[in-house]
């Protein structure tokens, strides 16, 4: 049985509810930091504890006043906590609980990622390992090249899977930084051992060094890290909506009873699945776009990027759970039809076994553009006419069976024989774990 996060779980994170509680959270994480260093009463931070709470549809409408998200959250604990809300945010800029809470959310939305990038992974390598010897022809751009496996076309995403899980982990980390350092981030006002209680409490590190900001360098690495995951998922997804095509159907979506493929035509089944994470992966890359533009703000700090990260980080965020989850049900139901790969692989009429006979005859002692000029010759001959195939073409080229028994040729023409090093490939990867 697969785990699955919902499209709900990771949505909690981004709602209101949510970004003020961890807002009230920080700011009493930092109260008791400051009770600690005898600076406030424990007794005034014990009353903070139990009163403080918020209204999320009063704070928006004191917002309306304001104009400041967080002086309206700020005035709301306030009506709740009474004298003693004067300890609160003490020492404190807007972008302290603003920056440290958007980290929290990102590596919170981060390890949700991880964990379906890792479900995908087991996946890949179970269907890689039961297709490791279900022999298809590989193409090179769109033509048909030479016989593998699509056991190898999982193993290539099984491995890409695992770079972008490492890749997200890495990304994790440098977004798991929080700051307390007050408005310009010189500790002016505030201890700095205030900020290592608050980040240890929340399971972050503290900024080395920060202006009014966390560095946007950090998130740019987050959002971009899921663009490219989100490139792997387009890249399987338009491989299926090749394979499923009509007059090739080598793989399929599965299709569920009672679904409908089309409005007009009634015998449709469509890859809308793979569409829909086609199109998806356009608006996770432009995301990564503009978080890159992010990166570079006036001095200390502006606010440029912040209107654009509240739809960038929960957007991409939220797409790629969705996509994952899309991807995940996709490859775990994929449908293969083994014998339609056996008829498309025979569709040339042997024409894919080309590079073999070119090496047996540069064996044979003749120069590579001699060999390549004799086996073209009998291949541009199949290519024109649908009746003849390579074999018969090479019997009857007098040049090539100078140089080659019928023996041989005969045993050119067996697709395992390509395949043998598939097992040393799977040894390598997919069996190694």
């Amino acid at each position: 049985m697969i785990e699955r996060y919902t499209l709900a779980e990771m949505g909690k994170i981004w709602e209101d509810e949510f970004k003020y509680s961890t807002w009230l959270k920080i700011e009493i994480l930092a109260c008791e930091a400051r009770a600690e260093l005898k600076e406030i009463p424990s007794s005034d931070v014990e009353v903070i504890k139990k009163k403080a709470k918020f209204d999320v549809k009063k704070i928006l409408e004191i917002e309306e006043t304001t104009k400041h998200d967080v002086i309206a959250f700020l005035t709301n604990v306030a009506e709740y906590v009474g004298p003693e809300s004067r300890h609160i945010h003490y020492g404190m800029t807007s972008s302290d609980i603003l920056d440290t809470t958007l980290s929290y959310q990102m590596k919170s939305a981060g390890e949700i990622l991880l964990n379906q990038l890792n479900q995908l992974k087991d996946i890949l390598k179970r269907r890689a390992l039961e297709h490791k010897k279900t022999i298809c022809v590989g193409r090179s751009h769109g033509i048909h090249a030479e016989p593998t496996s699509m056991g190898l076309k999982f193993a290539l995403w099984y491995e890409e899977c695992k770079r972008n899980i490492v890749r997200l982990e890495n990304a994790i980390e440098t977004i798991s930084v929080g700051q307390i350092s007050g408005a310009v981030g010189t500790f002016e006002h505030l201890s700095p051992k205030v900020e290592e209680y608050v980040c240890v409490k929340m399971g972050l590190k503290p900024a080395p060094v920060s202006t009014q900001v966390i560095q946007r360098d950090r998130h740019a690495e987050f959002i971009t890290t899921l663009s490219i995951i989100a490139a792997m998922l387009e890249k399987i997804a338009i491989e299926i909506r090749h394979l499923q095509r009509t007059e090739v159907l080598e793989a399929e979506e599965f299709f569920s009873k009672g679904q409908k493929g089309s409005s007009a035509m009634p015998h449709k089944r469509n890859p809308i699945v793979s569409e829909r994470i086609t199109g998806l992966a356009r608006l996770v890359r432009a995301n990564a776009m503009a978080s890159i533009e992010n990166v570079a703000l006036w001095h200390e700090r502006d606010i440029s990027h912040s209107s654009v990260e509240r739809v960038i980080v929960p957007d991409s965020c939220i797409l790629l759970n969705y996509m994952l989850d899309l991807m995940i049900k996709l490859m775990d139901n994929l449908i293969i039809y083994p014998e339609n790969m056996i008829k498309n692989l025979n569709i040339t009429r042997g024409l894919v076994f080309s590079q073999t006979i070119l090496l047996m005859l540069v064996n044979k002692g003749i120069t590579r553009e001699d060999a390549y000029k004799l086996v073209q010759t009998c291949a541009m001959d199949v290519w024109q006419d649908e009746k003849k195939n390579l074999k018969d073409e090479l019997l009857a080229n007098k040049k090539i069976m100078n140089l080659l028994s019928v023996k041989e040729i005969e045993e050119v023409f067996d697709n395992k024989k390509m395949l043998k090093n598939i097992d040393f490939i799977f040894e390598r990867s997919v069996e190694k774990g």
